[in-house]
């Protein structure tokens, strides 16, 4: 039996974590710096996070936009949660501010292209290759 990937899951749960490591690591685990352990505020880290997050999106996006829908709403939501993601990491002062926006859309995007792949009776045009 094939099993399939859900990316619209895997991009909300990766959201998810993200937002989790962003907003409550530092508060659990203010002690790791004592141990020689700094994942809070690792640029790598994060970036990975952020890269990882986009990755997840375009491939769940990419495919519901080729396969499903057609419809611009879910990658422009998503372009503009990846734009917070990246502006927190520019400006340190304002990164909750930018964290909790960039997670709703990024979490957004996915959660309206999953309704979008869910819906039967869409249509396709006639550039439409499947």
């Amino acid at each position: 039996m094939k099993h399939r990937i859900n990316w619209d899951a895997l991009g909300i749960t990766t959201s998810i974590a993200c937002a989790i490591h962003c907003a409550i690591l530092p508060l659990l685990l203010s002690s790791l710096p004592i141990l020689g352990v700094d994942i809070v505020k690792n640029a790598w880290f994060e970036y990975g996070m952020i890269a990882l997050a986009f990755l997840v999106g375009v491939q769940a996006l990419s495919h519901g936009f080729r396969h499903h829908h057609h419809q611009y709403t879910p990658i422009l939501v998503f372009t503009v949660g990846i734009l917070f993601l990246l502006a927190k990491q520019v400006w340190h002062s304002l990164h909750i501010w930018l964290l909790i926006p960039a997670v709703i859309a990024i979490v957004s995007a996915h959660v309206i292209n999953f309704r979008l792949c869910r819906i039967r009776s869409h249509q396709h045009g006639e550039n439409c290759r499947h």
